[in-house]
């Protein structure tokens, strides 16, 4: 299968997407140009929001408003009003890590990791935020964080350093966040590309965007790629599972670090792209706090 353009944004660096179910709009980032964006699939219109910084990940509020992943800091913000509340500094000691890549769990936590992204050194961390808005870390040493991502039933939280080229799975208490140790669940190396952002479908399967690779994957719920969707630009980076039955994959992608002659060649990078694979997904959870 292929995915076909859906919107041709050019992002710089889309990412993060995410489905509101609250407003049935699909939500992404554009970290590099530091724009929220929001399609609608019932009218077709879609929209940005300039932000104050890079926006590495989010997720709405389930009081309202967003939380909010920035570069260097993890804060409460309202996109109406621009009011910010910030409720972690990320790393203040290294200059060279920025947050990059997360997602909610099934009770609305949101887990969020780094990336170092001046020398590659695996010197960043995996935090998770609470409802109660405080800040547990969970995973140290990590070169550049992905694939975060949770069972439907909450019980495994799936991450991949993408350097490794692996996608681990970690057993995940529900009730308290707490991880214990990973497995392999997807050995990738022999893959075009990179493990980037992952979701998952209703059936167990875990989709992942490959950086550099021009496809999304499919892992069974065994750990083997059983399905591949091509996309037809070099850098996918991210996907969702959306719309009304959840049974559109979304998917972001990249311009960031790509030539004027691969652009040329690919003039949709950057755009966001979308595919009816067969399964629906799960839904995304609003942050509870």
């Amino acid at each position: 299968m292929q995915a076909e353009l859906l919107l041709d944004c050019k992002n710089e660096h889309g990412e993060g997407v995410f489905w509101d179910a609250l407003s049935n709009q699909l939500w992404w980032t554009d970290i590099h140009g530091q724009k929220l964006w929001h399609y609608d699939p019932e009218t077709g219109k879609a929209a940005h929001i300039d932000m104050p910084r890079r926006v590495a990940c989010f997720a709405p509020r389930k009081t309202g408003g967003h939380i909010v992943a920035f570069d260097q800091t993890i804060a409460l913000f309202d996109l109406e009003t621009g009011a910010t509340e910030i409720i972690h500094e990320f790393e203040p000691e290294n200059a060279d890590t920025r947050l990059n890549d997360g997602r909610t769990d099934r009770q609305g936590r949101l887990v969020v990791g780094g990336m170092n992204e001046g020398s590659g050194v695996a010197d960043s961390t995996v935090l998770r935020v609470d409802a109660d808005l405080s800040v547990t870390r969970l995973i140290d040493g990590v070169a550049c964080a992905n694939s975060t991502c949770f069972s439907a039933t909450g019980d495994t939280m799936y991450f991949a350093d993408t350097p490794e080229k692996t996608v681990r799975a970690y057993p995940y208490n529900a009730e308290s966040g707490e991880i214990g140790q990973p497995e392999i669940h997807c050995d990738m190396r022999d893959e075009p590309g990179l493990p980037d952002g992952s979701c998952v479908d209703a059936e167990g399967g875990v989709w992942n965007a490959e950086w550099e690779g021009r496809r999304v994957v499919r892992i069974a719920p065994n750990g083997k790629i059983d399905r591949v969707i091509e996309v037809p630009v070099w850098k996918p980076t991210c996907c969702a599972f959306g719309g009304p039955d959840l049974d559109t994959l979304f998917i972001t992608t990249s311009r960031l670090a790509s030539s004027q002659e691969v652009l040329d060649a690919e003039p949709a990078s950057g755009g966001l792209f979308a595919v009816k694979p067969g399964v629906r997904g799960v839904e995304d959870v609003p942050f509870a706090g």
